[in-house]
């Protein structure tokens, strides 16, 4: 990914967002860009939905178990009554946000903040997930991981679920979830 550099000694906002199926590495790679930024002794600010406890009630947690401490919410508007003076900002499992997350992420990005956000672009449905098509459409950069499918072994971009549960948000690991490629997803 190309940044420009900024030579107006003012600071550039940008929104990246981070996307793909279950397993994909989504917040392996956000972790990832949020250490490089700690690295740099940049300001910054970790956000979670708080309805993702899965691994952990307050850190962000991949599922390789890599972790990097967070402040979990319960909408987005906080995040930007906490976002204070910081340069970065970063958001784990945004599609479980509210309908204003993409409107909060324009906001820090317009007032000079590098938004970093991870979450799943479709649902098991394989149907746009929550927000993710919104803030995607307002990002700067957009990074579509993919993971390996579980039946055949081909790029997985389809997060199939293993019970029979029909709601939307379900949270769970590969107990309840495996990656598919398109072809073994429609086989379902």
């Amino acid at each position: 990914m190309f940044i420009e550099p900024n030579t107006s000694g003012q600071r550039r906002g940008s929104i990246e967002v981070i996307c793909g199926s279950m397993f994909s590495g989504k917040t392996e790679e956000l972790i990832r860009r949020l250490k490089r930024v700690k690295i740099a002794n940049l300001k910054v600010e970790i956000f979670k939905p708080k309805i993702d406890t899965r691994y952990d009630e307050v850190k962000i947690v991949s599922h390789d178990a890599t972790a990097i401490q967070s402040t979990p919410v319960d909408s987005s508007q906080q995040i930007l009554l906490m976002a204070g003076d910081v340069d970065v900002i970063g958001i784990d499992e945004a599609q479980f946000f509210d309908s204003e997350i993409a409107n909060v992420c324009d906001e820090l990005a317009t007032k000079g903040i590098r938004v970093i956000v991870a979450g799943l672009d479709m649902d098991y449905l394989g149907n746009p997930f929550g927000q993710m098509p919104y803030i995607m459409a307002k990002a700067d950069y957009v990074t579509k991981l993919h993971a390996i499918c579980m039946q055949c072994g081909n790029i997985a971009n389809y997060s199939y679920r293993k019970t029979d549960d029909e709601g939307q948000v379900m949270l769970g690991a590969k107990d309840v979830y495996e990656p598919r490629c398109r072809n073994c997803y429609e086989k379902k």
